[in-house]
């Protein structure tokens, strides 16, 4: 029951609300617009804060804290600048769905409509890009407004909150009662949804189950791999989201995404039953949305995600199920349903076509990048994890690296370049006995490669590989595909990576061969500061497919044909 408080202020009111709901840790950048709750924090030694170079690099970290987590992650950030640099960790956090709250500085209640100093009215702002913006003119209500963002952010699909704090608010003086901790709500299955799930999957000849999304938990992917197993279903993981079950277990089937194996797109389309479960069925894990048809597709689909507002929006399902992962996969194991004897054959199949598709390919150059992944997967345990950001770099981890365990992966689904750095650093404030080690481009890293300093100054010792081609390599290879031979604005001219991060006071080396790398890497490991290799690859290597100039030539002969 709520418990009557003294005078407080404003950011001691906040700063005791986080407390309650299980904060321990906040990113953010210091901004005048906020200081005292800042100097709140100072009371409150069970919520770390940690302070980063660039808003955009402290949001990131509040989301993948979130995402690693499924605790809402916090970020303060000041006002006008600040708010906007935060905005790519916000966009993440909302495409991702992934629980977070950005809290913004904002100018005095009596300066507001006049343009202020750094002023925005973050409602319309950041309206399409959170589940809620909202203002706390009022330090009384401050426990009703964390109540709800807390709320908020976990319930449905989760998502992003943003609350603007008014610098004069956060100084009042108030007397108002604490709440209780907030209580995660749970969408859950009917009677009647699983009864005519159970007919669908004991009719079914060529099941697929897909898999994604956030509100997984590790109890979900047990539950998953038991169902998977009992009703002899090939299991695909949704673009990025393959740490949600063992890449080595007999019904894994790939992932659906980007560089999707042709035999795994096949499987998905010739399916007579598919099974989606927590995935929004989003541009990438349908390759732009023919992977699957639209509206109607032509499989029998059946729909689960906990975001009511998501079954229907772009398929129309025959079943459609508004439950989390977690509450549908208990439900499933009730689940009075009879599998065929050809689905275990099936599913075999599946399993092995996977296991060769991840089979390590050469590429143009002297530093193999299917045989470095490779080398990782066999060399990391199984409870390290792999972060990176956007590039065609990152196409080498999804196809050959095999993630074990639950939330070893974290990358953004949204394509955020930038992201690995301080995904990285996040696990290893948040869980720091767990490796973590960054996949990032030239390109990619430049983005927030200044919270290297953070990782430097916490001591959260990163591994950072950075994958240097000298381009953007994305878009240099669509760019080749489009106007091959057209190149503009895609060449880089990099530093030195490795003497960066010594001048960070990290430890740094470049790699050129294949056969360097192993003991490079255990030098890092072994060097007890953050760490960071450039692994220098030749600019051919654009794909593990298709060198560059083979992207070039098949487009030049398209448009000539």
């Amino acid at each position: 029951m709520p418990s009557a408080k003294s005078a407080r202020s404003g950011a001691r009111v906040l700063v005791d609300q986080l407390r309650l709901h299980g904060v321990t840790r906040a990113y953010g950048v210091p901004g005048e617009s906020y200081l005292a709750v800042l100097d709140a924090l100072n009371d409150v030694p069970e919520i770390a804060f940690t302070v980063c170079r660039q808003e955009g690099g402290a949001a990131m970290m509040a989301e993948a804290q979130g995402k690693l987590t499924g605790e809402p992650g916090i970020c303060f950030v000041t006002r006008g600048p600040g708010a906007t640099n935060a905005s790519a960790g916000l966009h993440i956090a909302f495409q991702d769905s992934t629980p977070m709250i950005l809290f913004i500085g904002q100018i005095a209640r009596g300066h507001v409509e006049r343009e202020a100093f750094q002023e925005i009215d973050y409602r319309r702002m950041f309206g399409e890009q959170a589940k809620w913006v909202a203002q706390i003119d009022d330090a009384a209500r401050i426990p009703e407004f964390l109540s709800r963002a807390f709320h908020t952010a976990t319930s449905g699909r989760p998502g992003p909150v943003v609350l603007a704090l008014p610098e004069d608010m956060l100084t009042d003086r108030v007397e108002v009662a604490d709440p209780a901790p907030y209580q995660r709500v749970e969408t859950h299955p009917g009677g009647a949804e699983m009864s005519r799930l159970a007919e669908l999957l004991s009719g079914a000849e060529r099941p697929f189950l897909l898999v994604g999304g956030s509100a997984w938990d590790e109890q979900a992917t047990r539950d998953l791999r038991a169902f998977a197993e009992v009703q002899a279903l090939p299991v695909g993981a949704a673009f990025r989201c393959q740490d949600l079950i063992d890449n080595g277990h007999p019904n894994y089937a790939g992932d659906v995404g980007i560089g999707i194996n042709p035999k795994l797109k096949a499987r998905v389309q010739a399916a007579d039953l598919l099974l989606v479960l927590g995935a929004r069925l989003g541009e990438i894990t349908t390759g732009g949305y023919s992977l699957i048809e639209a509206p109607r597709p032509s499989q029998r689909l059946v729909h689960v995600h906990p975001g009511a507002e998501e079954l229907g929006r772009v398929y129309q399902p025959e079943l459609a199920i508004h439950a989390s992962p977690r509450a549908f996969l208990a439900a499933a194991r009730g689940l009075n349903a009879a599998p065929g004897p050809s689905r275990a054959a099936e599913v075999e199949a599946a399993h092995r076509d996977c296991l060769e598709w991840s089979r390590p390919l050469p590429c143009p150059g002297e530093l193999q990048m299917a045989e470095v992944v490779a080398w990782l997967r066999a060399h990391l345990p199984e409870d390290a994890v792999l972060t990176n950001g956007a590039g065609n770099y990152s196409v080498w981890l999804h196809r050959f690296f095999r993630y074990g365990a639950f939330r070893s992966q974290l990358g953004p689904t949204s394509g955020s370049m930038g992201y690995g750095l301080p995904a990285a650093i996040a696990v290893k404030a948040a869980q720091p006995d767990r490796p973590a080690v960054c996949f990032a481009g030239d390109g990619c890293f430049l983005m927030t490669g200044q919270e290297l300093a953070t990782a430097v100054q916490y001591r959260l010792n990163v591994i950072v590989l950075v994958i240097n081609n000298g381009m953007y390599g994305t878009i240099r290879m669509h760019q080749e595909r489009e106007f091959p031979g057209r190149v503009l604005g895609t060449d880089l001219v990099n530093p030195d990576f490795a003497a960066l991060a010594r001048a960070y006071g990290a430890h740094g080396e470049v790699v050129e061969r294949t056969e360097d790398f192993a003991a490079a890497f255990e030098r890092a490991e072994a060097a007890g500061t953050p760490a960071l290799l450039e692994l220098r690859i030749d600019p051919e290597a654009l794909t593990p497919r298709q060198s560059l100039s083979e992207i070039r030539a098949a487009a030049t002969a398209a448009q000539a044909g």
